[in-house]
Parts: structure tokens; sequence; C-alpha cells
């Protein structure tokens, strides 16, 4: 099975992370690659609401969690054995398919327990010290029928599920008999194995025994069949020699009775993390996955978590896991697409990774379809000018280069749409201050960095002009603090960009001495500065609040 490969951007995504997700999917099936799926692991705003509503491409799937899971090692539908089912069958399946335990299950697949190879073998086991017990059979005439692919001259109650104990007839007539009077009150429970012997045949019948087995597929009277049927005793023709005969009879019992209930089981969405604590210790040959309902739904072996976990990831606008979806640092990054600065995760092997100094990721996907000789479609075409004219302001932007600028007219006539029309339409989306809680406007392009021993974060948001800022500044300086409290951060920060004049305002929450080294003028006392010309996070804001970090003796971890 071709598993997918997930390409996705960072938590609280903006229009760069989302449009380069896109695209760079777009980039890979264009190639032939298969299989790639744009994904976000966050929610959307109005700006990236009305690009995708601008070009009809529908929103990435979500995927919030990629830590491994119980379902991304299990076996789904594994072989199973009804609790109806006898030890022949088991033993078919596990000697066919090379396995060690089946689960047993009803007919509605609920869970029943388990059987494993170890346990059928200790059953067949010979046991000089309980001889009856070697011979005890839990089983139907059809389920012994069915095993020695015998023919049923005669049957009574066949259906019936009985405990049953095999003999051979191999004695002389007169130990047989003298045997048939003592255990006469057993005959109803005994199941006679026997050759071409007439006389055992006759004296089995004589003293009703429940079931007459006559072995190697020889010709049964006439007589015999007859008396058996008047005897009411079940008459069958096996096509084996006594021995097997005897044997197989056995594995016609019903794995009912031989069950492991006390079998350890999991829910398919547990994390593996916690999985590997609880079976420590635990020799358990497989671990059963249920449902709610006790509902069969797949088993996992210690081997199996030993195996690679098969989640695939590109990251794309990001490489810190700070960043990055949760649990990703626990399953395979295959690429990395970003122009931010490197704070990448270790690998285990080696994998693409592209790190320009551009404007937008977006330019870099654009850049690939370039190279390649490539033309994207028109959507695809106007998903990759969104993500250029978003992360560069239009280009107005210090972030933005030359290839961000040369790379916009190619695109513009692919989308027919002009980049001063999408502009127009990218930046008057809406608000996020009027359209979002505090709490959810602070969140919306959230991003967590480290430095030495601290963690830090640095928001932004845009808007054309202060007064959405101004009227709701209270409530946007208490969600501040309330994400540096609950995140356990050293500081948190936003930056209000104005889109029309390039201008912005820094609002703080955090360190007294930190705060008090920021040479900007104050608009509100210890919380909101006026820090005009600053419009880039990754290229003005975080140089500048590094330098402020080590102005009070903490230096980067790099």
């Amino acid at each position: 099975m071709d598993i997918p490969t997930y390409i996705v951007g960072h938590k609280n995504p903006d229009a760069d992370a989302i449009c380069s997700a896109i695209a760079y999917a777009a980039y890979k099936t264009s190639r032939g690659l298969t299989n790639h799926v744009a994904a976000r692991c966050g929610n959307s705003n109005a700006r990236i609401d009305a690009i995708l509503e601008r070009f009809q491409v529908p929103l990435p799937v979500f995927m919030g969690d990629v830590t491994p899971r119980v379902h991304d090692i299990m076996v789904s539908h594994p072989h199973t054995v009804k609790i109806s089912s006898t030890c022949a069958q088991a033993l078919e399946i596990i000697d066919r398919y090379n396995i060690r335990v089946l689960p047993v299950v009803r007919d509605d697949n609920t869970l029943e327990g388990t059987v494993s190879i170890f346990q059928l073998g200790e059953y067949f086991i010979p046991k000089p010290k309980a001889p009856r017990q070697m011979r005890h059979v839990r089983t139907s005439i059809n389920d012994i029928v069915g095993s020695l692919n015998a023919t049923a001259l005669s049957a009574f109650n066949p259906d019936s599920l009985e405990d049953l104990y095999v003999r051979i007839g191999a004695m002389d007539i007169r130990s047989f008999g003298k045997f048939a009077n003592e255990e006469a009150t057993l005959a109803s429970h005994s199941i006679i194995v026997v050759g071409d012997r007439w006389d055992i045949q006759q004296k089995s019948i004589q003293a009703r025994v429940r079931v007459l087995v006559i072995t190697g597929g020889l010709e049964v009277d006439a007589e015999i069949i007859d008396l058996a049927k008047e005897k009411g005793v079940s008459l069958l023709s096996s096509p084996h020699d006594s021995a097997t005969t005897s044997w197989i009879i056995r594995s016609a019992t019903r794995v009912g009775s031989l069950i492991n209930r006390s079998f350890v089981h999991f829910a398919q969405d547990e994390k593996l993390s916690v999985v590997k604590r609880r079976i420590i210790g635990n020799n358990a040959q497989a671990y059963m996955v249920t449902d709610e309902n006790n509902k069969l739904l797949g088993l996992f072996t210690n081997g199996d978590l030993l195996k690679p976990v098969g989640t695939r990831l590109i990251l794309v606008d990001h490489n810190e896991l700070t960043q990055a979806v949760t649990g990703a640092e626990q399953v395979n990054i295959v690429e990395i697409i970003d122009h931010h600065r490197l704070g990448n995760p270790p690998t285990q092997q080696p994998i693409l990774f592209v790190n320009e100094p551009v404007g937008s990721t977006c330019t870099i996907v654009g850049g690939l379809f370039h190279r390649d000789g490539i033309t994207p479609s028109a959507q695809i075409a106007g998903i990759l000018m969104s993500g250029i004219i978003s992360d560069t302001l239009n280009l107005q932007s210090p972030t933005s280069t030359e290839k961000d600028a040369l790379l916009l007219p190619w695109l513009e006539k692919l989308a027919g749409i002009s980049s001063s029309e999408l502009s127009q339409l990218i930046f008057s989306s809406g608000s996020v201050i009027l359209a979002s809680k505090p709490d959810a406007v602070i969140r919306s392009d959230m991003k967590v960095y480290s430095e030495g021993e601290i963690r830090y974060s640095v928001s932004q948001i845009e808007e054309l002009g202060f007064n959405n800022f101004h009227n709701n500044v209270n409530a946007l300086l208490a969600a501040l603090e309330s994400i540096r409290e609950k995140e356990n951060l050293f500081f948190s920060s936003l930056l209000v960009t104005d889109i029309n004049t390039q201008n912005s305002l820094l609002v703080m929450a955090g360190d007294s001495e930190l705060i008090s080294q920021i040479s900007y003028p104050a608009v509100i006392k210890e919380s909101v500065f006026d820090v005009p010309g600053i419009v880039s996070r990754k290229k003005q804001l975080i140089p500048y609040l590094t330098s402020l970090l080590k102005s009070i003796g903490i230096e980067a971890k790099n």
C-alpha cells in the first residue's frame, strides 16, 4: 500500500504555510509522485479562506497530532477463529499463515480471548499421568465429520456439543467385551475408533457407544449400518488409519474450551509511548486492539513496536520542532522546505532540506516549478502568488528578495490576476481582531522560539490601520499575558502591522528587565511600543529581540 506523505506547515498557520503545502503537493503530483497530501495543524482564518475561495481550492486536511499510536502499527483485520471453531481449523490457519496466536471471536466479532500454538501444543502433548484427559474431546459429531473428512453413515443429534472420550478398539474381543461391560455407564460418552473388526464393531453398537468410527476408508457392512441406526449409534467412515483418526478426532475439540481469557488489550488511539510502559515485563505473544464495545479491530506484537512508524511528513514554512505539528519528532520527517532561520531537528536518515533566504516559502515552491519546466495550473499559480504577496506584504516587506519579485510576473500570467488586484483581496479580507477572540488573535500566527535556556513567543497580525487594535488593547494585553503564563514562556510578544503605512506596534508581556531595554517609544508604558518600519518578524523583529536577550545576559543556544 502506498503510504501517504503529508505536507504540513507550522502550528497556527498563516497564508504562506497553507499555500506552500497546497502548491508543493501539486508539484509532487506533477512529477508523477503519488499520495502527497496537503495538510494543516491549525485553524484557518479569514485571509486564508478568501484566498482558497478565490481560487476554488479546498482547505488542506487537518492533522493536529501525529504522535504514533496503536493504529499506526497494528495488524488490521487479523486472522481469527470463531468460538465454535475446532482446534483443527485453528491449526490450519496457524500453519497456513505462519502465526502463533489467534483471536477467538463471536459471530459479531466480539473478542472472547485468544488461542495460541503453544496452548494447542500443550493440549495435544501426551500426559501419561492423566490418561482420561488425553482422551477427552469437547466437540460435536458434525465437527468430527468435518475434521476427518469422514462419511456419516448414521448420525444422531449431530450438532450437539458434548464431552466425549476417544478409545481405540484394538484389543481382542474378549478383552474389549470385559472393558465394555465395566465401562458401560460411559458408553454414551465414548468414541470407539476401530478398523475392519466386525466383532468389535458389533460389540460397540450393542453397548450403545455415542460414536463408532470405522477407519481405513473400508466398506462397512450393511448389517452394521442397520444395527447402528437401530441402536441410535452415530456411525462414521474415516479415510485415515486408526492412529491418525484418533489424533484428528482430538483436534475436533472446540477452541472455546482452550481460550485464554486473560488477554491484554488496547484502544487503537492509545499512544505507543504509553503502551510501551504498560507492557514492560509482559510476555504476551500478541496484544489485542478493541473498540469500546470489545469488538476486535486488530492486534500487534512486541516486534511490531520495534518497527518504524509509517507516518511521513514534509515540513513547509518552518523547520523547528517547537512550531511543528505535535508528535513530529516521533515520526519520519522526509523533507523540509523553508525560508526561516535554522533550528532544524535531527533526522535518522539524510533528507532533502531546502532553505533559501527569500520572502516566502511559496517562492521556493514556485521556483521548483519554473526550474523543472512545469507549468502550474491557474489555481496553483494563484495560490503561489497569494503566499508570496501575504508573506512579503506584496513585496513591500524588507524580507522581499529579487527572486520573489521575478517570480510574481510569471505567476500573474498563469493565474490570470494581477498582484495588485490579488493583494487588495488578501489584505481586505477582514480584521483578525474583529473576527476572533483575543486569545485566538494572539495564537492566529504565533511561533515559539528558544534562546539559551528560555522560550518565548512572537505573534504577528496585519491590519488596515491601528483603530481595531486600540479599541481592543486591554483585552489583547490580558490574553498575551495569559498565554505567556500557560505556556511557561519568558515573554510573549505581538507585532501589529499596518499594511498601509508599513509601520508596526510591538506588544510585550513578560520579563520586566527585558522590556526595560526596549529602545523604541512606548505607546502604553511597559506594554506597547511604536516600532516604525519594522514589518518582518523573521528579518527585523527576531534579531532585535535576540539582541535584547543578549543585553540581559541570555545567549542563543546556537
